[in-house]
């Protein structure tokens, strides 16, 4: 009888997730969902019927670490009232558990970045008062093939290596993410063939790296060979890989693309910066010529391929001249996609010792100049699209129009197309629409 009622009680517990950051976080975020629900907890988007919060933390940059923080607080009020439990997982958990502790008293327990599948056991131990107040280096697996799908169920992240073994001078993941570490190729396969039994449509390879992939399981980079294993699942329609780094992209891999009806021809390609000396600066493995080849080789090779990538404006020492060079690439290579980040100093890396830090104001000016650049190059490329058809997957249903995306764009990374249709439609239909006009950014068009 004890046992039963004991059941029963575990059955009404019900707990929040508030997951921040990258899609990588969301991953480890399905894993402790995955987990919970198997032993007999609820999850609820209700703070108010929660007696659980988990808060999945992202400590990348400063603004990540405010948004973090900021969420930590506003849940650690619910403390007062029903919520019995607070955890807090994660990067920021990660590098700041002592400073959080101290500031926080409210969290009751902090797990780093490789202790997510300690979730259950550490609210055991919460509810008999065992102290658990730090996990941070458990012996973890790396197993993703277990996790409770959080996006909407056509689409989902699949996670193929975890860590980093690149020593970007401006970046902490290293430190709070550990070494490069693949998983095994048939694990990833057995993830992938569940999901798409579970009616998954498009997939989203990711990584800190993903074009490194295999490199220290195999002794070879193995993107290729896993891209084309994976399009031989029954089901799945899309696959895409994000994260890969310049000097990374070969000829097999371009090629894989190419001649992979189901491999989106979508490469993004974090280059940071153009001028040579900032890059060295950057401890990037590419210089510009490098760069300017590889982009290159996919252009040459894919002619409608989209091509994104991110940059970093206001390193320490960036120069006038640094930032017109910066504009003057741009404006020549014409990236299909682009985004902007305003330097962030952050203790722990080799960048944020670096003398001749810029100011605030100075990064985020040009932080604007850049991606006014890029705007108008956007409005050029959008107004080239109208008249054209393209194959589009459907994210949201309205009364006479849907929102879509076509291969250019990853879902809640770029842009999206707005369709007006008199069919009727569900999330994750896959329809042919006809670009008729351009919105900013976005593109308008019909359904065929």
């Amino acid at each position: 009888m004890s046992c039963f009622l004991a059941r029963r009680k575990i059955l009404q517990e019900k707990f929040i997730l508030e997951s921040l950051g990258c899609s990588k976080n969301l991953v480890d975020a399905e894993e402790m969902v995955y987990i919970l629900n198997k032993n007999g907890y609820e999850m609820t988007g209700d703070i108010n019927e929660a007696t659980i919060a988990i808060v999945n933390t992202c400590g990348f940059i400063e603004s990540a670490k405010e948004e973090s923080i900021d969420t930590i607080f506003e849940i650690a009020r619910y403390k007062q009232e029903n919520l019995k439990y607070l955890i807090v997982t994660g990067c920021l958990a990660q590098r700041y558990y002592k400073e959080l502790k101290e500031k926080i008293p409210e969290v009751d327990a902090f797990l780093g970045t490789t202790s997510y599948d300690t979730i259950y056991n550490v609210i055991k131990g919460l509810e008999i008062g065992q102290d658990n107040s730090l996990i941070l280096n458990a012996d973890r697996k790396l197993d993703h093939t277990k996790k409770k799908i959080l996006t909407d169920n056509y689409y989902a992240y699949v996670k193929i290596a975890e860590g980093c073994d690149n020593s970007c001078t401006y970046c902490i993941i290293p430190r709070l993410r550990g070494r490069y570490k693949s998983r095994g190729m048939e694990e990833i396969i057995t993830e992938v063939q569940d999901l798409a039994s579970q009616g998954v449509k498009e997939i989203i390879l990711i990584a800190q790296d993903t074009s490194k992939y295999g490199l220290d399981i195999y002794k070879e980079k193995k993107l290729p060979e896993l891209l084309r294993k994976l399009s031989e699942i029954d089901g799945i329609k899309w696959i895409r890989f994000l994260y890969t780094y310049p000097e990374d992209i070969t000829e097999e891999l371009v090629q894989e693309v190419k001649n992979n009806d189901k491999v989106c021809s979508y490469f993004d390609i974090p280059i940071q910066h153009a001028n040579d000396r900032i890059l060295k600066l950057m401890n990037r493995s590419t210089d510009k010529s490098e760069i300017i080849s590889k982009i290159k080789l996919i252009r040459d090779n894919i002619e409608d391929a989209i091509i994104r990538t991110t940059l970093i404006t206001g390193f320490p020492s960036e120069s006038e001249d640094d930032i017109d060079e910066l504009e003057d690439f741009i404006r020549d290579i014409k990236f299909n996609k682009l985004g902007v980040f305003a330097y962030s100093q952050e203790e722990g890396t080799k960048a944020g010792k670096m003398k001749e830090q810029i100011d605030e104001d100075v990064k985020k000016q040009r932080q604007d100049r850049i991606m006014n650049v890029q705007y108008e190059i956007a409005n050029r490329l959008n107004k080239t699209y109208i008249g054209k058809i393209f194959t589009a997957i459907i994210d949201e249903v309205y009364e006479d129009y849907v929102v879509a995306r076509s291969y250019m764009d990853v879902i809640e990374v770029d842009t999206v197309i707005y369709v007006t249709t008199d069919k009727k439609h569900k999330k994750g239909d896959f329809i042919k629409v006809i670009i008729t006009d351009t919105l900013e950014y976005d593109l308008k068009a019909e359904e065929v």
